[in-house]
């Protein structure tokens, strides 16, 4: 038996470093009849064998995150567009110099929502902090969609406080790579949004929204419909920056035209304050 698996271990081996070598010495990939059909990407790439891609990237991840000990994640979504203070802080000095009023208009701006940046990471210590001397299973794991702005905060909050981060990040134009405070073992790269949004729910104990843009009310809304609907059990879920998520969604039309029920209004709340962000999750929990 174990002459059977080295076998079989070697022909995998052989395989892999086939692949290997085509992509070191940049040879073109061509479909190849006897490469073996899970070392032919031509073969992978096909229309016919997306379902196979979707299986990939469902399970890579959840053993990643199994093999890890992850269990429980809060999931902290955000704008990539909203920088760290003392970058917000750098931009405008140069803004100013410059005298250019358009570049003015947007480096007060970036300084206005950069208290975000601050809170996320606040919070992002606070979860950390309350979850590194207990055991692994009953730790709460950060986890972000892995980009610049909100989720970096978040991560690098944990980060900051010696915990695991996650990124989910998505393989877009204009963002390729994750923000540095992700954890390299929990550094997962996705193509479909389908797989990627259904990842940030398995394990999600709770969701903190911060302001931002269709990415994030994508997210928010598929999660609150999902929780409405029965489809996934109830969890916080958190709109972070009351004034901003106020003039963005009136959900009071939605209950005056009858779309919704007075009590889907309870599914999420407004909040402030980090800390009482963080009291919300641990009231719900009883932590």
């Amino acid at each position: 038996m174990d002459q059977t698996q080295d076998l079989a271990g070697t022909r995998l081996a052989h395989a892999w470093a086939e692949l290997q070598a085509h992509a070191r010495d940049a040879t073109p990939l061509e479909g190849d009849a006897y490469r073996l059909a899970f070392a032919d990407p031509e073969f992978l790439l096909r229309r016919e064998t997306r379902g196979i891609r979707f299986q990939l990237e469902m399970l890579k991840p959840d053993l990643g995150q199994q093999e890890q000990g992850i269990e429980n994640t809060i999931v902290v979504f955000g704008s990539a567009r909203f920088p760290a203070p003392e970058q917000a802080s750098a931009a405008l000095k140069l803004a100013e110099e410059s005298g250019d009023e358009t570049s003015l208009a947007l480096a007060r701006r970036h300084m206005r929502n950069a208290h975000f940046y601050d809170q996320a990471r606040l919070f992002g210590r606070l979860v950390a902090g309350h979850s590194n001397p207990r055991p692994l299973s009953e730790q709460l794991f950060i986890c972000t969609g892995g980009g610049p702005g909100i989720m970096e905060a978040a991560n690098r909050g944990a980060q900051e406080m010696g915990a695991p981060t996650i990124g989910l990040n998505i393989v877009l134009p204009h963002e390729q790579s994750a923000n540095p405070y992700v954890s390299p073992s929990l550094n997962f790269k996705f193509h479909y949004f389908a797989l990627r949004k259904m990842h940030f729910m398995m394990r999600a104990k709770a969701l903190v929204a911060f302001p931002g843009g269709f990415g994030t009310l994508d997210e928010l809304f598929e999660i609150i419909t999902l929780v409405q609907t029965g489809k996934a059990k109830p969890v916080p879920i958190i709109l972070f920056g009351t004034d901003y998520w106020k003039r963005l969604v009136n959900f009071d039309v939605l209950i005056e035209e009858g779309v919704i029920s007075p009590d889907d209004l309870k599914l999420f709340q407004y909040v402030d304050d980090p800390l009482v962000a963080w009291n919300a999750i641990k009231t719900f929990y009883q932590l």
